[in-house]
């Protein structure tokens, strides 16, 4: 059984159903609101433990009751949240996730206790990272705490995934070093890079920049169309699964924690892994909300 370790997110997410994005100053019906668990971190932690990944979350929620209905969920899928920890200063994560007629979602972030994780948190970790075989993490807590994630992983051969979202576009050199595999999706990809993905040759153009930023392996995710990968071998690109989508949240954090949970260390199953990744996804985006729409490995039938 793969072992992965997640350094990331929590949040609550408030679904809002709306028609379309208000316009400035006008007052829009929605058609209806639910709760849900999300926050990137806690999807793609839920999706590697459903695909069957022995997973590890580390991850930081306030007092409130809204840690209680997160902590809970963790539990019940079997997930080690021994380093998920308290901040005594800031409430846990919410998302406010606006979801329009067609499926497609924008969404507002309240960091929360997300941004109270510090490197002593990291360092209390310190076992959960070392006994890895991968360890995954975004931009949803501060980056001086995925840097010391990182370099523990590095210093302990532990394969390191980054997932650059919500994307910036300096990364700083420091993560990067030790950072061996990348998985931005097209936005993300062209906010790092400056090169707009248009297509397959835009793609392996952003790959190339990304390569000389020192980082090992790149996979873009472009929504409905499917995902491009690049080493320093081979590219190519595997196509999406075809399906109504409903509500994108969490397709890509779907992927990611799938693919986690599949590939190979050494990348040699690296497009087996991605189609299995990108069929989890085709099934997330089929339901309304985040967590509750992550299959399970036994759903997955290619």
């Amino acid at each position: 059984m793969v072992k992965v370790t997640v350094l990331g997110s929590i949040n609550v997410d408030r679904i809002l159903q709306i028609p379309r994005l208000p316009l400035p100053g006008e007052t829009l019906a929605m058609g209806g609101q639910s709760s849900a668990g999300g926050g990137k971190g806690a999807n793609q932690a839920i999706a590697a433990v459903r695909m069957g990944a022995k997973t590890n979350f580390i991850g930081k929620v306030g007092r409130e009751g809204a840690a209680d209905f997160m902590l809970d969920t963790f539990k019940k899928d079997g997930m080690n949240i021994e380093h998920v920890t308290y901040s005594e200063t800031a409430g846990t994560g919410q998302a406010y996730i606006m979801v329009d007629e067609h499926g497609q979602n924008s969404i507002l972030i309240y960091g929360g206790a997300n941004q109270a994780i510090t490197v002593e948190d990291i360092q209390s970790a310190k076992d959960a990272i070392k006994t890895a075989d991968r360890i995954v993490a975004q931009f949803e807590v501060p980056i001086p705490v995925i840097i010391e994630a990182f370099k523990i992983a590095r210093e302990n051969g532990v394969q390191t995934i980054l997932n650059p979202a919500p994307a910036i576009k300096d990364i700083p050199t420091e993560l990067l070093a030790v950072t061996d595999m990348i998985i931005p999706n097209e936005t993300e990809a062209e906010i790092i890079t400056g090169i707009k993905v248009t297509d397959e040759a835009s793609m392996k153009a952003n790959a190339e920049a990304m390569f000389k930023l020192g980082i090992k392996v790149v996979i873009i995710t472009v929504g409905d169309k499917g995902s491009f990968y690049a080493t320093a071998d081979k590219d190519g690109f595997i196509p999406a699964f075809k399906v109504q989508a409903v509500d994108t949240t969490a397709a890509g954090d779907t992927f990611i924690g799938a693919l986690s949970t599949k590939l190979s260390l050494d990348y040699s199953n690296l497009e087996e892994a991605m189609t299995f990744a990108n069929k989890a996804s085709s099934i997330t985006v089929q339901t309304q909300g985040a967590q509750n729409s992550i299959p399970y490995e036994k759903d997955i039938h290619l």
